[in-house]
């Protein structure tokens, strides 16, 4: 009986769940900052790359437009003001864009609560210079819609693969999430393709490191890692069975990223109950 490759990857998957905690591989999170008030929602974390040791992250759904860079000890660098709306804004990545050789910040619309909205929003800009000043008003703002296949769903996850440029969005409260991929170059109505089902609920954020050998997600409890090993491409890789790090879960801790040159990765929370958030870096041990 034939089985398709969609299937086959799915059924592959569902052995994540045995996977075990692996305390070896980075050392436990490293206090690096208190999140400055404007940033007390923080949904997504990303390193610069025209402003290399700094980040890029948002507050999601019904704050103020603005994009912020912050610097490695979670202070504000850089406020960019964008001219769209924030109905769910919940992660943030970088990648390629119409201009060859630049790079471009991604911001993904993607929240869906209630699974109301038919349409989602992708925004890119051109990635900023902080040399050009600590307050930017960004007015060339590409607002690119994104329509998922089926059901209308939530998602907190967006990320570019750097070798091609494809992005990932992945659902958030299946009790298996759904994994889409939109090939580059990107269309002004996006429609990614259902690739992969994992055995993951609740994923609020993801990362692709610069050289494409990694991939880290999180949900609210835990963090999972792979790591290639002869993989074609990342769907397939994440058909595998992940390694769990150990994790001290942060209150509404939605945001982790690769820094650039691979030693490790950030995870930032949102500021719960008066008590600000705290940039953490998990070193990669050697």
């Amino acid at each position: 009986m034939k089985v398709s490759f969609f299937i086959l990857l799915s059924l592959v998957g569902c052995a994540g769940k045995q996977s075990a905690q692996d305390g070896k591989l980075f050392s436990k999170g490293i206090n690096k900052g208190i999140i400055d008030v404007r940033l007390v929602e923080a949904s997504g974390l990303v390193e610069s790359q025209v402003n290399p040791g700094y980040l890029w992250s948002l507050n999601d759904g019904g704050n103020p437009s603005e994009v912020y860079l912050i610097d490695t000890l979670a202070k504000i660098k850089l406020v960019c003001k964008l001219n769209v709306k924030n109905r769910d804004w919940e992660d943030i990545a970088l990648g390629a864009g119409p201009i060859e050789g630049r790079k471009y910040v991604y911001v993904a619309d993607i929240g869906d609560n209630l699974g109301i909205h038919d349409y989602k929003y992708i925004y890119r800009f051109e990635e900023p210079s902080l040399a050009k000043g600590a307050q930017q008003a960004i007015s060339n703002v590409d607002a690119l819609v994104l329509k998922l296949p089926g059901e209308n769903r939530d998602s907190e996850t967006i990320m570019i693969d750097p070798t091609n440029n494809d992005f990932y969005i992945i659902s958030k409260r299946e009790k298996q999430v759904h994994v889409y991929l939109q090939h580059f170059p990107y269309p002004d109505t996006l429609r990614p393709v259902q690739v992969l089902k994992i055995p993951f609920t609740r994923i609020v954020s993801g990362s692709i490191s610069h050289d494409a050998q990694e991939v880290l997600l999180k949900d609210y409890e835990n963090i999972y890692y792979w790591k290639r090993s002869g993989e074609k491409s990342l769907t397939e890789l994440l058909a595998k069975d992940p390694i769990e790090l150990p994790y001290k879960p942060e209150v509404q801790g939605e945001s982790i990223c690769w820094n650039n040159d691979g030693s490790g990765y950030y995870t930032l929370s949102e500021s719960h109950e008066g008590k600000m958030a705290r940039l953490k870096f998990y070193k990669r041990n050697k």
